[in-house]
């Protein structure tokens, strides 16, 4: 996609196919009508990998096609948000005149918020020396001086060079407050801002009325857990991935927000805690029987849940999950549907022109169900 302008009948042909095929995929679980979630149709994508092509003396952004594996030249890339364009000129520009800088420079991530700031990662085929430092910095200020507010990162095998820090801060207005998410590079975050905010907003008005606790899996940076502790008394979330972790303890406090605790550990491994199977230390401090938790909140990676996790969710009488792949969602609906109901259903357009489904479901138990951590 590098034309100008993408037609807007295109994009709600593609939203129109997706909504049909959820529906489909939902109606053997009586799940109600999607709501749907409508992206940007062009400028949504606030993060982008690029190869990069070395052709004589020029080079630029690279893309292969999935079917024929042919290379595409990309100068405008119409999904990646606007700074993403307007960083991707000005890094060609300054890369070009530079033999140091480009010198096997294999690849370029950006990473942009709507908060106007950035990371650049530059990837390489080659070791990184005090000389690739020293142009590195000089182009981190000549960028600085267009008015970019932009890191840059170096990479290699088994280096990582960060010339200030590898982080930026996205500040999204969410359900009438901001929120400030710091986002590491080289982390998950969530590639669509604007339907972002409208999966947050969902979910806090899905559990508006839930009291109670909060228990959540896959937490990440705290991107849920922040935004729907306005709705219980406490949030106690799980994250494996040790920047993550280090990302949401930081949004806990840049945010003020006092009633959400963080563990380090797996959903298989807090399922095991739940079970008697193991103990952890790092569940020493923590007095699991003080939580009231009426509502599991999960967003799993694209093979979902595994077995074990799944009858821990079926013992909370609400189930908040957001999936990024409808196929295992409807594994584990399998089962979760024979105790619960689908009350809602939804659909986020968060990766408009493919194939890509992000949805969401609240269900809420047949019958009294008794916590797990009651």
């Amino acid at each position: 996609m590098t034309t100008e302008t993408l037609p807007n009948e295109l994009y709600e042909t593609q939203l129109t196919e997706k909504a049909t095929r959820l529906n489909d995929m939902m109606a053997a679980f009586r799940a109600p009508t999607a709501e749907i979630f409508r992206s940007a149709p062009q400028h949504y994508r606030m993060r982008a990998e690029f190869r990069v092509w070395h052709e004589e003396q020029d080079l630029y952004h690279i893309m292969f096609d999935q079917l024929t594996k042919e290379k595409i030249r990309i100068d405008h890339f119409l999904p990646g948000s606007e700074l993403i364009n307007r960083l991707m000129v000005a890094m060609m520009d300054a890369l070009r005149p530079s033999p140091v800088l480009r010198r096997k420079l294999f690849q370029l991530d950006y990473l942009t918020t709507l908060s106007g700031e950035a990371v650049i990662t530059l990837i390489y085929h080659r070791p990184l020396d005090d000389e690739w430092r020293e142009h590195a910095g000089a182009l981190r200020v000549a960028l600085r001086e267009q008015g970019f507010k932009v890191n840059l990162i170096g990479r290699a095998t088994k280096t990582k060079v960060c010339l200030d820090r590898d982080y930026a801060d996205e500040r999204l207005p969410v359900g009438g407050q901001e929120l400030v998410y710091r986002q590491i590079e080289n982390s998950f975050t969530q590639p669509n801002a604007g339907v972002n905010i409208q999966m947050l907003e969902w979910a806090i008005a899905a559990t508006r009325n839930a009291g109670g606790d909060l228990l959540e899996l896959y937490c990440g940076n705290g991107n849920f857990s922040l935004a729907l502790a306005r709705n219980f008394r406490r949030v106690l979330a799980t994250e494996i991935a040790k920047p993550s972790v280090e990302a949401a303890q930081y949004n806990i406090a840049a945010n003020g927000i006092d009633n959400v605790q963080i563990i380090r550990m797996s959903a298989e491994e807090f399922t095991q805690a739940m079970e008697g199977i193991r103990e952890f230390t790092r569940l020493k401090d923590i007095d699991l029987t003080s939580y009231n938790c009426e509502t599991i909140f999960v967003d799993p990676p694209r093979s979902g849940l595994d077995d074990a996790t799944v009858r821990l969710v079926q013992t909370y009488p609400r189930i908040l999950y957001i999936s990024c792949n409808p196929e295992s969602l409807c594994r584990n609906l399998a089962t979760l549907g024979q105790s619960h109901t689908i009350e809602r259903l939804a659909l986020f357009d968060q990766f408009p022109y493919t194939r890509h489904m992000e949805c969401g479901v609240l269900l809420t138990a047949k019958k009294s169900i008794n916590p797990a951590t009651n």
